[in-house]
């Protein structure tokens, strides 16, 4: 079959042809309709990823809409390494198949659902805690994951949305959902000033942090207080990404002043049952429009482009057939 193939880590994906992928006992052969090449895509490809494997050549890919062998369209993916969800087949568990509704758009599902449940899942759980949701503060609002945590925190109902990037065009699409805009600066102070100024001494409620590195130690400053009085906030920080570095400092004073907790979202973080109880959902307001999806579409036999395409954030990249 013809299908996306990394020869090694440090390399691009070449349109080439790779073995038939076994199709054990509990799987299923399904075509693929469409795959996001998310940043989770390229970190594992690239071995940067806590979930990578040493194992080249392989395919990337981690979820896909897929056509099933009677033709019915199912959101999917856990498919077994070396292979991915860039090629023309996947063997897929039987049980994680989850299907569309009529008339969905396949390359906004696939290019959607993965970083908008990055977000998602978070949300849920803190109104969940809270049942109600204050202010969200979204870093690195300027990507696709961060643009759909914008929206999906105004549909959960926050009071009010800060969106931190650098992009200003991409700032602007995230102010006309309703978000405060904040732009990262160079230099941790001039950035800790702007989220101070932004935050107006309410603290956030919930930060969601697809950056962390430099933009989470400014965030630290800008969430730091003075004084022994009781704390009246209680801050939920999850990071989420680190595209702008994998370390981050954490001030002592900062942990033992406010009520604040530093948790992570990411696969381990929360169980298989809890992240498809969302799916369905999920696609529905895909599909019913009520999210902004922008995608860019590649065919598979175009991957050496795509691949690149999809390292400049902003609009999703999707690979479909052809």
């Amino acid at each position: 079959m013809k299908a996306a193939v990394l020869r090694d880590a440090g390399s691009v994906p070449e349109y080439a042809d790779f073995e038939e992928p076994a199709v054990p006992s509990g799987r299923e052969l399904v075509e693929l309709v469409a795959a996001g090449i998310h940043p989770v895509v390229r970190s594992l490809a690239a071995g940067r990823h806590y979930g990578s494997t040493t194992t080249y050549p392989l395919i990337p890919g981690v979820d896909a809409v897929a056509r099933t062998a009677d033709g019915g369209l199912v959101y999917t993916g856990f498919v077994q390494s070396p292979y991915g969800t860039l090629a023309e087949r996947m063997a897929v568990p039987a049980a994680m198949k989850l299907p569309l509704p009529d008339g969905v758009e396949p390359a906004r599902i696939a290019g959607g659902l993965n970083p908008g449940l990055s977000s998602w899942l978070p949300l849920r759980s803190r109104l969940s805690e809270t049942q109600a949701l204050g202010t969200v503060l979204i870093l690195g609002a300027t990507g696709m994951a961060g643009l759909l945590a914008v929206q999906n925190a105004r549909l959960l109902g926050a009071d009010r949305v800060i969106a931190a990037g650098r992009d200003q065009a991409r700032l602007a699409r995230a102010a006309a959902h309703g978000a405060t805009t904040v732009p990262l600066l160079d230099g941790r102070d001039a950035t800790a000033a702007a989220l101070a100024e932004a935050i107006d001494g309410t603290a956030p409620c919930l930060v969601l942090d697809f950056v962390w590195g430099g933009p989470a130690e400014a965030t630290f400053v800008a969430l730091a207080r003075q004084g022994l009085d009781e704390d009246d906030a209680d801050i939920s920080y999850v990071q989420i990404g680190a595209l702008a570095g994998a370390e981050a400092a954490v001030p002592s004073a900062l942990l033992r002043s406010r009520r604040i907790r530093i948790t992570g979202s990411g696969a381990g973080s929360a169980s298989v049952d809890t992240i498809t109880a969302e799916l369905p959902g999920y696609i529905q307001m895909i599909s019913e429009g009520r999210l902004e999806v922008p995608v860019r579409v590649y065919p598979l036999s175009a991957v050496t482009q795509a691949w690149p395409a999809s390292a400049g954030g902003g609009e999703r990249v999707v690979v479909v057939p052809g």
